[in-house]
């Protein structure tokens, strides 16, 4: 089987993986299947009779003026996760994929970032800011803008509503529809895998879809489904909040974003060994 042909054989089995893995989850939301929480049943044991129904608020133990104990999902926490920052010797390209996170459990601000740089220059990147809310255990909704910058291109502006959470079988899943000006839509579906090997080496599968509504000939994009890419990311963790990596990621351009590239003297498929830090704090 040629290279060109086993790519594309990836990127279809990245694609069914992504569907499937959501099909299931509706499908067990359907049937109310949750993993975990839920309502309790109506003969479960009251959970305030240990204490003879003293309360925070109420019997001899409260204390006077305002409550002083507060639960953790009461609290506004911030969290900056550096899922990808890493180089590829091949390109000569710096990328950088993070996601910083302000509030509580249930409603927070979230700022992702993702782009491009190279000798020290950005050549795109994606912001979106969102404002998050939980909609069950596992997942949340979120609404908000996107900006779009090219260093050569035209920047675009998009309103952006999603999901994003861990889907049945511990899939990672981000998925992201866009509207913009002039009628522009764009949809990006993301999804991740981690395969502990040991407790400090684990494999990470990760696989991206970017679509398109309609053509932007100023930024080489066609409509349709644009690009594909999978990757595999070996890391170590000296702790968890740093850990050190390498891999490989797959790349594909199809449809008018391929014509687009192929006029340019791009390549529409692409192979990169990269090499880089995953942290969080």
């Amino acid at each position: 089987m040629s290279k060109t042909k086993m790519k594309n054989v990836i990127s279809l089995v990245a694609v069914t993986a992504i569907f499937t893995t959501s099909a299931s989850w509706a499908q067990m939301d359907g049937e109310k299947m949750q993993m975990q929480g839920g309502s309790a049943p109506e003969d479960a044991r009251d959970p305030h009779a240990y204490s003879d129904g003293y309360t925070l608020t109420e019997g001899p133990y409260a204390q006077q003026g305002p409550r002083q104990l507060k639960l953790a999902d009461e609290h506004a926490f911030l969290s900056v996760l550096g899922d990808r920052l890493e180089y590829s010797e091949d390109s000569g390209n710096t990328t950088f994929d993070l996601l910083a996170r302000y509030g509580t459990t249930y409603d927070s601000l979230v700022v992702k970032a993702e782009g491009d740089t190279n000798g020290g220059q950005l050549e795109e990147s994606q912001t979106d800011l969102l404002w998050s809310h939980a909609i069950s255990v596992f997942f949340d909704t979120q609404l908000g803008v996107r900006l779009d910058q090219y260093s050569e291109g035209s920047d675009r502006q998009w309103l952006a509503a999603g999901i994003q959470g861990l889907a049945p079988y511990w899939f990672e899943l981000d998925a992201t529809a866009y509207l913009g000006d002039d009628g522009r839509t764009a949809l990006n579906i993301q999804a991740e895998y981690e395969l502990l090997l040991t407790q400090k080496l684990i494999l990470q599968p990760r696989a991206e879809l970017n679509l398109y509504g309609k053509d932007d000939p100023n930024n080489g994009l066609g409509s349709g489904l644009s690009t594909a890419s999978i990757g595999l990311r070996l890391r170590y963790e000296i702790n968890r909040q740093f850990a050190p990596y390498v891999g490989v990621e797959w790349s594909d351009a199809y449809g008018g974003t391929a014509d687009y590239r192929q006029a340019a003297g791009q390549d529409i498929n692409d192979t990169q060994l990269v090499a880089g830090l995953r942290f969080w704090f």
